[in-house]
């Protein structure tokens, strides 16, 4: 009896320990209890699914013992700091690979420059603010084009992988191929002063000096949304990487949260007493760090909106950018501060520190994968070696850094047919898997509630006592009812006219097989 206890408490114990390793690879909350749901087919679909997605979290954690590399950082021997250790000897200590991703490319003449590197972190673009554009594998050391386009440019975004990347100069967006030829120029972005590209969706959101916010699908070309802010020139712009949602920083302190399915914003934080200078959020999404002109560097809980650490710095910090293992980089002046941690608790001095002599950055951006630093600055470009930065381990079915021609067309394709809609943008991602518990009764009663609202039904009055409040009640509920009864024939018939129109128009493809007949 006692073997038996000993044994069970070992399994328990062992569970334990391997629980945290578990909840790493879970996705989402697990649906806990299923007896509200009647439909006996969806509880056991429903149970089905949590079972598959229970196993391969199981399946995820077991395989983690197959990883071939571990994340490692910087570690100083007694009385040593870590952020005294120059690039330098960083690139003296490590093996020859890793010392020649430090690198500084000279270019006086055509910065401060702007950069960009695609999702699996091999190809790097950089735009010189007086027209100089460069695609480079930086990993190989080869240029992929150069072209100077004699125009001021403001800054550049690669777009789904490196065969396009979007520039936005003096006037107009422009739109080029991995060989420098022009593909596009949508005239009606104008005087754009900040790019950023949201890979899941297909949308290439910009923000320009009058304040507006367009959403653009790259795959179709449309226009999703366009919004004006209200609140004047704007030039600082990124997103959150858990849900897809826009952050704009303001003159006036403000930072608002923008989504492409409200013309207004959904959040607004007031971060600072000055203009804000740099905005970054985290790649779980949980944290954000703001920067402002009143030299305050501040890091917030996005869950909950609040303030959990702010940091005085000596000059305002211009860039900021989180790293794929929750490193900060911070650009102030011509120093590079690069914070660890930071939302654990609140550190005196800096992880690592490097300074730019005579110039000033301009750009900041981890490469993925890798444990480097780009900086654009203005006097070039420069590589800086950054240890425990990046994610030592790539799903390669996610974005694969070593991916040839075939696989990088394949991945293209697929992408494009798991493309999100830009209605599921929203604060939580995680809304779509929620089942509405609302009865049938509830639901009818909101769609006539609505109705209500937009038309007031009076009777007529009538006498001999046929307006008695009892008839007046029953005539308003059957002109309700004819109302909802040609409301819902309206909707059909819509719908299938638009089926029509799809079948009818254009060529037909071969997924086309799979679309439902309405009729």
């Amino acid at each position: 009896m006692s073997d038996m206890e000993h044994s069970s408490s070992s399994e328990s114990e062992k569970e334990d320990r391997e629980e945290p390793s578990i909840d790493k690879y879970r996705r989402g909350d697990k649906l806990k209890n299923l007896d509200h749901v009647w439909d006996r087919k969806l509880k056991s679909r429903l149970k089905h699914f949590e079972d598959r997605r229970e196993k391969a979290a199981i399946s995820a954690a077991k395989a983690e013992l197959l990883l071939p590399e571990e994340p490692g950082f910087l570690e100083a021997d007694g009385l040593e700091k870590t952020y005294k250790f120059s690039q330098k000897e960083i690139a003296e200590a490590v093996d020859i690979a890793s010392a020649q991703k430090q690198f500084d490319l000279h270019l006086d003449k055509f910065g401060p420059y702007r950069i960009s590197y695609t999702r699996n972190g091999r190809h790097l673009v950089i735009g010189g603010a007086r027209g100089h554009i460069a695609t480079i594998d930086w990993a190989a050391k080869r240029l992929g084009c150069e072209v100077n386009v004699q125009e001021t440019v403001r800054d550049v975004q690669y777009l789904h992988n490196e065969t396009m990347f979007a520039v936005a100069q003096k006037k107009y967006l422009y739109i080029y191929d991995n060989n420098g030829v022009e593909i596009h120029c949508v005239r009606k972005q104008m005087d754009v002063n900040r790019l950023d590209f949201l890979p899941y969706h297909f949308l290439l959101v910009t923000v320009n000096n009058y304040g507006e916010l367009r959403y653009q699908d790259v795959s179709t070309g449309s226009f999703v949304a366009e919004y004006k802010t209200k609140k004047g020139p704007c030039d600082v712009m990124g997103h959150n990487p858990y849900n897809a949602i826009v952050l704009l920083g303001h003159h006036n302190g403000v930072v608002s949260m923008w989504s492409p399915n409200s013309g207004a914003p959904l959040v607004k934080m007031l971060c600072h007493r000055g203009p804000v200078k740099a905005v970054a959020v985290d790649r779980e999404g949980l944290y954000l760090a703001t920067s402002g002109l009143d030299g305050m560097m501040k890091i917030w809980d996005i869950r909950t909106y609040k303030l959990m650490y702010k940091y005085n710095t000596r000059s305002p910090a211009g860039n900021l950018c989180f790293s794929q293992r929750g490193l900060l980089a911070a650009g102030q002046g011509s120093y590079v501060n690069i914070w660890r941690d930071v939302h654990r608790e609140k550190h005196k001095m800096p992880y690592m520190k490097h300074h730019l002599l005579h110039s000033g950055v301009s750009d900041l951006e981890f490469c993925p994968f890798e444990d480097v630093l780009g900086v654009g600055h203005g006097r070039g470009f420069s590589s800086l070696l950054v240890p425990g930065a990046g994610e030592p381990n790539f799903d390669a079915l996610e974005s694969n850094p070593y991916q040839t021609k075939k696989q990088r067309q394949e991945g293209e394709v697929k992408a494009l047919l798991e493309k999100i809609p830009p209605e599921l943008i929203s604060l939580d991602p995680q809304q779509i898997n929620k089942m509405d518990g609302a009865s049938k009764d509830v639901l009818l009663q909101e769609t006539l509630d609505e109705m209500q609202k937009e038309e007031k039904f009076d009777p007529q009055h009538k006498t001999r006592g046929r307006s008695s409040s009892l008839r007046t009640y029953r005539r308003k509920q059957t002109h309700i009812a004819e109302k909802l009864r040609e409301l819902k024939r309206k909707k059909m018939l819509a719908r299938q006219k638009e089926s029509r129109e799809e079948q009818s128009s254009g060529k037909r493809t071969a997924l086309d097989r799979f679309v439902r007949k309405t009729h």
